[in-house]
């Protein structure tokens, strides 16, 4: 199982490492290893953050301070864990002069140790507010609302604010959205954000009902990106996009409110972008009716880049002998990275496909089997099986080269 773990994770030494290397005399914590034993996060997060926050030379702090000045707060190692995966950034403010700072400010209101961890574990991104005035509104707003949440209770209206303010409006409508049902994590991510949709009041109030008459589930994360797509777009704007989707592809305005449902960002991707899309899988030999079912499918394939999408399509197409109908029953595979999924496992199933040991023909395993699982699950399936030694050292050495 330990060759198995290095082969899937072959950066984790040198993230690590690198990570070390790079804070010199800051101190040693603040590693990959670190966030994986300690904080309990998967390589895979912890690489990610690192790659955020580790390396980033301008960074006006550095990671070890913050989670020290973290420690000394009393803030748990779960708490930690939370707040640096909501908001890594947040160990790349100085943590002396911009969080040490508001920390002591609520304490000095009167915020207790325990209270200070339970609130801002939930909201971190509150921590980069810099008015203090709209800093200490939004945290006592948040604790209103944790403890109403704890006991089933409504929070009081904000009439400490000034009538027709930007803040009032946030506040209210957000209070707005809590009675609805949306949940807490995302009534907080529309607190600290500086989306304008929670900021006024007749167009918030307009752009609410039609989301909630097109049946979107408040309790859910779709809820609110509908919100957004809806507010910034005119009933003109929209219309023109469902008309592209409608006379390009054949959708009908029924189909394309399905596929809204399942992705609400798609009304913000432009008609250029959309045409594009539709125009290269045409050109790429797809027909419309193959383009329409990965749109259904996987309505997210339509932001990506025309040219990546060409390139992974005429991969594994020329390459892997795949045909595109079978893309286009597994749409996602333009979604996936080329460098660190589609090439090297492709590479391992052209090698077993040389030697005949996948009992396929000419023909590689269903895209969806080679690509939807985990490497730790497809070096299982496709390469820890085999009783030759050389050939799982040689598969793996195949598997790492364009993976690293």
């Amino acid at each position: 199982m330990r060759r198995l773990r290095v082969a899937v994770n072959p950066l984790q030494n040198a993230y690590s490492s690198a990570s070390v290397a790079q804070d010199g005399g800051k101190g040693k914590i603040f590693t990959v290893s670190y966030m994986v034993d300690s904080l309990g996060f998967t390589t895979k997060l912890a690489e990610s953050i690192w790659r955020k926050v580790g390396s980033d030379s301008e960074s006006k702090g550095n990671p070890d301070s913050v989670l020290n000045l973290l420690k000394s707060y009393s803030f748990t190692d779960s708490q930690i864990s939370s707040i640096v995966t909501s908001y890594p950034q947040l160990l790349r403010e100085d943590s002396e002069k911009s969080l040490a700072p508001k920390f002591q400010f609520l304490q000095s209101r009167g915020a207790s140790t325990s209270e200070l961890t339970a609130i801002l574990s939930k909201v971190p991104k509150i921590l980069r507010i810099k008015k203090d005035k709209a800093f200490s509104r939004y945290y006592d707003f948040a604790k209103e609302v944790i403890e109403a949440d704890k006991s089933f209770k409504k929070v009081p209206p904000q009439s400490c604010l000034r009538e027709g303010s930007r803040q009032e409006n946030k506040l209210r409508n957000i209070l707005v959205l809590r009675d609805l049902g949306v949940p807490q994590k995302l009534l907080f991510s529309l607190l600290v954000s500086n989306f304008q949709t929670v900021t006024g009041k007749e167009r918030f109030e307009e752009t609410l009902k039609k989301v909630l008459e097109m049946g979107f589930d408040p309790t859910t994360s779709k809820f609110v990106q509908a919100l957004n797509a809806v507010y910034q777009l005119s009933d003109k704007t929209t219309q023109e996009k469902v008309d592209v989707f409608c006379t390009r592809l054949g959708f009908s305005a029924e189909h394309v409110w399905e596929v809204f449902k399942k992705y609400p960002n798609l009304l913000k991707v432009s008609e250029n972008k959309i045409l594009n899309f539709i125009e290269t899988l045409l050109g790429l030999g797809f027909t419309r009716d193959e383009v329409m079912v990965m749109v259904k499918c996987f309505p997210r394939c339509i932001t990506h880049s025309t040219t990546v999408v060409k390139e992974k399509v005429e991969f594994v197409v020329k390459q892997m002998n795949w045909p595109v109908k079978a893309v286009s029953l597994f749409p996602r595979v333009v979604g996936y990275s080329m460098d660190k999924r589609i090439v090297p496992r492709c590479n391992v199933i052209k090698a077993l496909m040389s030697k005949g040991l996948l009992g396929t023909g000419e023909l590689p395993p269903p895209m969806g089997y080679v690509f939807i699982c985990s490497d730790e699950v497809f070096l299982k399936r496709y390469v820890m099986k085999h009783d030759d030694k050389q050939l799982v050292t040689e598969l793996l050495a195949i598997f790492t080269k364009d993976n690293v």
